[in-house]
């Protein structure tokens, strides 16, 4: 079974002392046996970790001879087994072995530089700067594949479970070498493995190494470099600027193209990831009209992801998932990309504008809601893309607000009840996670306009406290944001029953009979003292703490200061609480 360790047949020692001889044919012959054996092996017998070692070193002296294809590439497939431990990766670490294997892998950058050895690296760091001042080490013309492949397989390993392998990958320049490679997306040389275990490598470096992250960023212009690794990925044309069309299928409707390929859908998300490492904080970073157009052209391609599927729909939902995280990324003006292609027969139309795109994505950020595991992880990207699209363009947050607050018609049913949109998005709003809560409540307040009237009038008071609280909009009015006037939204249903409805709740509630009728002044006055007692009580243990609402709108302690005015001033005067105005509920 796969990763599961089972008893040794094979002496490593054994393998040891064929591949001692020196002899080709031997060594050959005893590492294709023990690769046949350990195929599948992804846990060791840490008894064997010496002998393991020692086998790496005598592999890796091989590597570095003339060797005839078979034992080459048996050399290759023994390291990536043994790569897989990571407690057995110093013979692989060092610079001259991890030259070695960039150079078997067609990555190795051509300086005697950068394969200089090392103190303590023993004699095969000279053998190797020989090897690879040259660069003659991978026919370009007819490359072996399976031993590329091997090689960049090792490598992955090797910086998956060491740091120092990390740095010397990084000071070897492994990311040029393999950027060179990346800029030939065309070349049909070049099978879908080489390109798919390319992107593995750079994704492990730009994960793993930020130096390398900025690296391939700046110097080397990662972002137009993927972005057409990603255009030929998905064969792409562009029928106009910043439209995308499947190519060969120019006119088709999105949701009669074929899924794309699985070798597609692998290398597709391999450059998502990586994509992602290199634009991770790019909207707080200042950018030109030059890389605005950069963004731009990006996005057009991510639209294009977005309206694509896989086989199958957990595919497909990864797939996205990658597609939305990266899109979460992108300078927010640059988004207008997702509004631009023209509307066609079968999309969806609202104000003009083809919204095929932002209803993907709300369909999308529904399922995460519905799926209610992993909240945070897994709702808060699409959540966050939405709220900030529709902040900054007018159109999306319309649509948007049309599909998650459409107006009001039914008053009796608590804005947390129900199985719509905005009733899931309500209950998320008293989440115990308080990202995803904050996140909840932000979306619906950018589709209210910021205006707190109307916050209430979708989520009731008691939903809303928290946002609001935090805002310092207890008191009521509109924050900064800066929207456009809408129509006011109200139903005949909403105005009938607006004065019955309660605010804290957001909805119109049965008459309750009042629990003080029927009692003398003497009780009302007793049952009061003893709420204020309890109260008294839970404040001095420190249970509660008395709160009062500043003329900030923002909530602050009671000392006793202010109890003493609140005692000789019990009611707050109409004039010191500014009512919130009507005006407000225009959409």
């Amino acid at each position: 079974m796969p990763g599961v360790h089972t008893t040794m047949k094979t002496d490593v020692n054994a393998i040891i002392a064929q591949m001692e001889t020196g002899d080709q044919d031997t060594a050959l012959a005893a590492l294709q046996t023990y690769n046949k054996e350990k195929n599948q092996c992804f846990t060791f017998c840490k008894d064997e970790e010496a002998g393991r070692e020692r086998l790496g070193e005598l592999v890796l002296d091989f590597l570095n001879m003339e060797l005839q294809p078979s034992c080459q590439l048996a050399c290759l497939e023994t390291v990536r087994i043994l790569s897989r431990d990571k407690h057995c990766l110093e013979p692989f670490i060092i610079r001259s072995a991890m030259a070695t294997l960039a150079r078997h892998a067609g990555i190795a950058v051509a300086t005697a530089e950068a394969t200089h050895n090392q103190p303590g690296q023993g004699q095969d760091g000279e053998v190797e700067e020989q090897a690879s001042e040259g660069e003659a080490e991978v026919d370009s013309e007819s490359p072996d594949v399976e031993v590329i492949v091997e090689a960049l397989k090792s490598i992955c390993n090797i910086l998956l479970h060491n740091t120092t392998g990390q740095v010397v990958a990084a000071e070897l320049q492994l990311m040029n070498g393999v950027a060179e490679r990346l800029k030939q997306c065309h070349d049909p040389k070049w099978n879908h493995e080489i390109r798919f275990f390319d992107l593995r490598l750079t994704f492990l470096l730009t994960a793993l190494r930020v130096d390398v992250r900025a690296q391939l960023a700046q110097e080397l212009h990662g972002i137009s470099l993927l972005g057409n690794q990603l255009d030929a990925t998905l064969c792409l044309c562009w029928p106009d600027t910043l439209e995308t069309a499947r190519a060969g299928m120019e006119g088709v409707p999105t949701e009669e193209l074929p899924p794309l390929s699985r070798q597609q859908i692998e290398r597709a998300m391999e450059i998502l990831k990586i994509l992602f490492n290199i634009t991770f904080n790019t909207t707080r970073r200042k950018y030109d009209e030059e890389d605005a157009a950069e963004y731009r052209h990006l996005g057009a391609i991510l639209r294009h992801c977005l309206m694509s599927c896989a086989d199958g729909e957990e595919r497909t939902e990864e797939f996205h998932s990658h597609t939305v995280n990266l899109l979460g990324n992108l300078p927010l003006p640059t988004l207008d990309v997702l509004l631009m292609p023209k509307v066609q027969h079968g999309s969806i139309e609202y104000m003009g504008v083809n919204m095929d795109a932002v209803n993907m994505l709300l369909g999308f950020m529904e399922k995460r809601v519905d799926r209610g595991n992993k909240v945070k992880e897994t709702l808060l990207p699409s959540l966050n893309l939405l709220t900030e699209s529709a902040r900054i363009h007018r159109e999306t947050r319309k649509f948007l607000r049309s599909k998650v607050l459409p107006p009001l018609r039914d008053v009796k049913k608590r804005p947390e009840v129900g199985g719509a949109l905005r009733n899931k998005l309500v209950r998320l709003m008293t989440h115990i996670d308080t990202d995803v809560k904050t996140c909840a409540a932000e979306f619906l307040f950018v589709l209210c306009k910021e205006s707190v009237s109307r916050f209430i009038k979708y989520t009731g008071y008691g939903n809303a406290a928290g946002l609001l609280a935090a805002r310092g909009l207890l008191r009521g009015g509109r924050d900064s944001g800066i929207y456009s006037e809408d129509e006011d939204s109200e139903t005949e249903e909403y105005r009938e029953a607006k004065d019955s409805i309660n605010p804290v709740t957001g909805v119109v509630e049965e008459e309750q009979p009042n629990p003080m009728e029927g009692m003398t002044e003497e009780q009302k006055e007793y049952e009061a003292m003893k709420l204020v007692n309890m109260l008294d009580k839970l404040s001095r243990n420190n249970l509660i703490q008395p709160m009062q609402l500043g003329m900030d709108g923002r909530m602050s302690e009671i000392n006793e200061d202010d109890l003493q005015r609140l005692v000789h001033n019990p009611v707050l005067q109409p004039e010191d609480s500014p009512a919130v105005s009507d005006t407000e509920e225009g959409a």
